[in-house]
């Protein structure tokens, strides 16, 4: 699963971000501007203008919502100065003129996929609802087994579990049924939801188990050098020739003599001559994948993983993949009954285990646990388990050292 976010870094000094929205021809009073993973907004002002302050060194994506207009997203990054920036919107013309649905009896099917691969299957998802899925454009490419989803406004949910209402900006959704791979990406911004004391206590505590063992806390204990402290174990899942497999060349060889056997004679004239159970099992041979994946007993050290890119970005690159255990909270039922779980040896205590496939390096991250390219990721086991009804922002303080509870 891929996700993208909003991401930055922290540092000592804060800048700020200014600028207009506006269309082609004047500025645009009141359209919202949001910072993508986090809480921070902005409203522009009588002439479009709006400024964003106290934000730290990074990457940020600015999303921006107006009636009658298209959402827009852009990409600023602060080095070290503040920056001015111009965000041109266009008009919504689907949404300003007539428009002819055409009824399609497997939506609601495919509305519930996205549901289960968008949101999540967690504890915590029971508890989201989608407001608005009228908004969402499903397509399913039969030949390709590909499910698409896409969106032109703002896809609104409401996270009853950890209390957030979220505004996410949906760039792409896919879901290939044949390789059972999920990618999405876009830019959510959280909201409060109003709550008593009491309901503001449970979602302080869902927060932390959710932040706890999550993604994000471990690239930023990886970037302070505290995986180890924090309860994180490294290293690999590595792949070896699988051993149920003949040689490529003995598959080969087998197939050969059994398809000239059948061009000399011809399977239909003279069936005897062809052993169909032989050619069945060869042909299994051949489709038996080469390698399998072998759970690495190593550690790998941060030291030796984790480079310095630049004052607010580190760095990582590796072959094979990584295989990180959460020593400090336990797999749950549900997690186990979900086609998620990875494999270990029986010896291996039930920590939460989560696979880092490398897809294009080096991988870069920032101090806040944000990734800076992350489509140089795929994320298996409990990582990809976890969905947007997990998400706490990119600017999240945990309040307590260790979880109180397991997930």
């Amino acid at each position: 699963m891929f996700l993208i976010i909003g991401i930055n870094s922290f540092a000592q000094n804060t800048f700020s971000i200014t600028g207009t929205v506006r269309d082609l021809k004047d500025g645009l009073p009141g359209a919202s501007i949001y910072v993508s993973g986090y809480k921070i907004a902005t409203v522009a002002d009588n002439d479009g203008k709006f400024r964003l302050a106290n934000l730290q060194p990074g990457s940020y994506n600015l999303l921006v919502q107006m009636v009658g207009y298209l959402p827009y997203s852009k990409s600023v990054v602060i080095a070290d100065k503040s920056v001015q920036v111009d965000l041109v919107l266009k008009e919504n013309t689907v949404e300003l003129s007539e428009v002819t649905i055409r009824a399609d009896p497997n939506r609601q099917k495919y509305i519930n996929q996205f549901k289960d691969f968008f949101i999540g299957k967690t504890p915590n998802a029971l508890q989201c609802k989608i407001l608005n899925p009228q908004v969402l454009h499903v397509d399913f490419d039969i030949t390709k087994s590909t499910l698409t989803v896409s969106t032109t406004e703002f896809l609104i949910v409401e996270n009853k579990a950890l209390g957030y209402r979220l505004k996410y900006m949906l760039d792409h959704f896919e879901y290939n049924s044949r390789t059972r791979i999920i990618y999405y990406s876009g830019h959510p911004f959280f909201e409060e939801l109003k709550a008593s004391n009491a309901r503001k206590k449970k979602f302080t505590l869902a927060r932390e188990i959710a932040y706890y063992g999550s993604s994000q806390h471990f690239f930023r204990s990886l970037y302070n050098g505290t995986t180890q402290q924090e309860g994180f174990l490294i290293s690999k899942m590595v792949k070896i020739p699988n051993p149920n497999r003949y040689p490529e060349y003995v598959i080969n060889t087998n197939l050969d003599k059994i398809k000239n056997i059948a061009e000399k004679t011809g399977i239909r004239k003279v069936a005897g001559k062809v052993d169909t159970a032989l050619l069945a099992f060869w042909t299994k041979q051949m489709e038996m994948p080469k390698t399998i994946d072998k759970f690495s007993r190593a550690d790998v050290l941060p030291d030796t993983l984790v480079h310095d890119y630049n004052q607010n970005l580190k760095w990582l690159n590796y072959t094979d993949a990584l295989l990180v255990q959460y020593t400090k909270e336990k797999e749950s039922l549900a997690y186990s009954k979900t086609g998620f779980w990875i494999f270990r040896p029986l010896d291996v205590p039930e920590n939460e285990i989560s696979v880092i496939n490398l897809m294009q390096a080096p991988v870069r991250f920032y101090k806040n646990g944000g990734i800076y390219d992350s489509r140089s990721l795929l994320f298996e086991g409990y990582w990809a388990y976890e969905k947007v009804a997990d998400m706490v922002p990119m600017d999240y303080i945990p309040l307590a050292k260790t979880p109180s509870s397991s997930k």
